[in-house]
C-alpha cells in the first residue's frame, strides 16, 4: 500500500487482497478514504483508516463517519429491548401505540411488518430535516397503504418511513426521544461514546473535522452529500443518520455475536438476538431492491442462495449462510458471521452509483474472507 494507510495500522499484513482492492478503488476515484474494523473470535484483526475523511484531512480510526442505513439495526435492537421489558409486542398493530397511524388503510400493519419491510408504505417526501419530528410523523400517519398491498404478503424495502415510526413508537412507550434512548440504552453501555443518531449541536461543533464528509463520486468528482450538513447531522432520522467511527459499529456486531453481551455488558438476551438475526421473511421478492432478499427483524440475512453475484448489499461470496447485517447507501456495511465468529464494519468515503458500489462491496467482502481463511480466489 506504499504507506497510504494513514492511521490504525492493525491488520495490514492480514488483508493484502482486500487492501489492494481498496487502493484500486481510490485510484479509480470511487472513494477517497476507508475505515475498516474486523474482529475474529474476539480478536481485533483490523482497525484501519485509509486515505481522507474529507479533502485534505486524513482519515483516522476515530473519525466519525455517516452510517446511512447501516443505522437501521440499532432501531431493531432498541425495539427488542422494549419487547423484552413487556412494553412492546412484535405482532401488535402500530396503531395500538400510535392511533393516528391507522389512517389510509394501515390499521393492520404491525411492528413485525415494519422490521421486515412488508408494511406497504415505502416512500414519502417527509421534508426531513427541515420539517420537525412531529410533522414528519403526522405526514407518515396520513399516507395511504400502497394499492393492492396486504401487509405481510408483499415485500419492499422502506428507506425511511417505517423507521421514523419505530422511533415514534419508542418515544411513546418509553418517554425518551429516539436519539436519547439509543445513546443511553445501547451506545453508552457498549462504550460507543462517539456514536450518535441525531447529534447534539454542541457536540457537532466540538467534533469539528473529526466528522468525515461523505462524498458523491458518481460523476467523477467530489460532491459532499447533503446528509453531512449540520442540519442533517443534528436531526434524528432513525434509519439513516447514525454517525460514529466504524470500529464502534463493529463493537455493536460483536455484541450480537456474543448473544447480546460484550465485555460483560448485556444489551439483549440470546433469544432476542436469535429472533432478530435469523430468517423471519424468506423467499420474498423485494419490490424496492428488485431481487429476492431474506430478512430477520431489521437485519438482512445472507441471501447468496438467490444469486451471490446479483444480490444487493450482500456479504460476499464466502459468507456463511447465517451471516446477518445491513448496508448503508453506496458506502457502508456492518455484518456478523456467527459460524466464523467474524464481525466486520466498513465504510468507503465515496458513493460511486448503485451498480459500482454493489460490485465494490461484494469484491471487498469476498477478498476479506479469502485473506482471513486462505480461500483461493475463483
Amino acid at each position: 500500500m506504499n504507506g497510504r494507510v494513514t492511521a490504525g495500522q492493525i491488520g495490514r499484513e492480514r488483508l493484502p487482497r482486500m487492501l489492494a482492492l481498496i487502493e484500486e478503488g481510490r485510484e479509480r476515484g470511487q472513494h477517497i478514504g476507508v475505515q475498516l474494523y474486523v474482529s475474529l473470535r474476539g480478536e481485533v484483526i483490523a482497525d484501519l483508516a485509509i486515505g481522507e475523511s474529507r479533502p485534505g484531512v486524513p482519515m483516522q480510526p476515530g473519525t466519525l463517519m455517516l452510517w446511512l442505513s447501516s443505522s437501521k439495526p440499532v432501531a431493531a435492537v432498541a425495539v427488542a429491548q422494549l419487547v423484552e421489558r413487556g412494553a412492546l409486542d412484535y405482532d401488535a398493530p402500530v396503531a395500538s401505540y400510535v392511533p393516528e397511524f391507522a389512517e389510509g388503510g394501515k390499521e393492520a400493519v404491525t411492528l413485525r411488518h415494519l422490521l421486515t419491510h412488508t408494511g406497504g408504505f415505502r416512500t414519502l417526501p417527509t421534508g426531513w430535516p427541515q420539517v420537525p419530528w412531529e410533522k414528519t410523523i403526522a405526514r407518515i400517519c396520513a399516507m395511504p397503504l400502497e394499492p393492492g398491498w396486504v401487509p405481510g404478503e408483499k415485500a419492499g424495502y422502506h428507506p425511511a418511513t417505517s423507521w421514523f415510526m419505530l422511533g415514534e413508537i419508542i418515544r411513546r412507550v418509553d418517554g425518551r426521544v429516539y436519539s436519547q434512548y439509543v445513546r443511553e440504552e445501547i451506545f453508552e453501555p457498549l462504550g460507543m461514546r462517539d456514536s450518535w443518531i441525531g447529534m447534539p449541536i454542541e457536540r457537532y461543533r466540538e467534533y469539528g473535522e473529526r466528522i468525515g464528509i461523505l462524498q458523491n463520486t458518481e460523476r467523477g468528482g467530489l460532491e459532499p452529500h447533503a446528509y453531512t450538513t449540520e442540519a442533517h447531522v443534528i436531526s434524528c432520522a432513525p434509519g439513516a443518520n447514525g454517525h460514529g467511527p466504524l470500529r464502534e459499529l463493529g463493537w455493536f456486531y460483536e455484541m450480537l455475536l456474543g448473544g447480546g453481551e460484550r465485555n460483560g455488558v448485556r444489551i439483549l438476551s440470546p433469544e432476542s438476538v436469535s429472533l432478530l438475526t435469523t430468517r423471519q421473511r424468506e423467499r420474498m421478492y423485494d419490490l424496492t431492491f428488485m431481487h429476492t432478499v431474506d430478512w430477520g427483524l431489521g437485519f438482512i440475512i445472507n441471501s447468496n442462495r438467490y444469486g451471490w453475484q446479483t444480490v444487493p448489499y450482500g456479504f460476499g461470496r464466502h459468507a456463511s449462510e447465517g451471516t446477518f447485517g445491513h448496508g448503508g447507501m453506496q458506502s457502508s456495511a456492518g455484518f456478523a458471521d456467527p459460524e466464523r465468529q467474524l464481525a466486520v464494519a466498513i465504510i468507503c468515503n465515496g458513493t460511486p452509483g448503485e451498480a459500482r458500489h454493489t460490485k465494490r462491496i461484494r469484491q471487498l467482502a469476498t477478498a476479506l474472507y479469502e485473506d482471513l481463511f486462505e480461500i483461493e480466489p475463483a
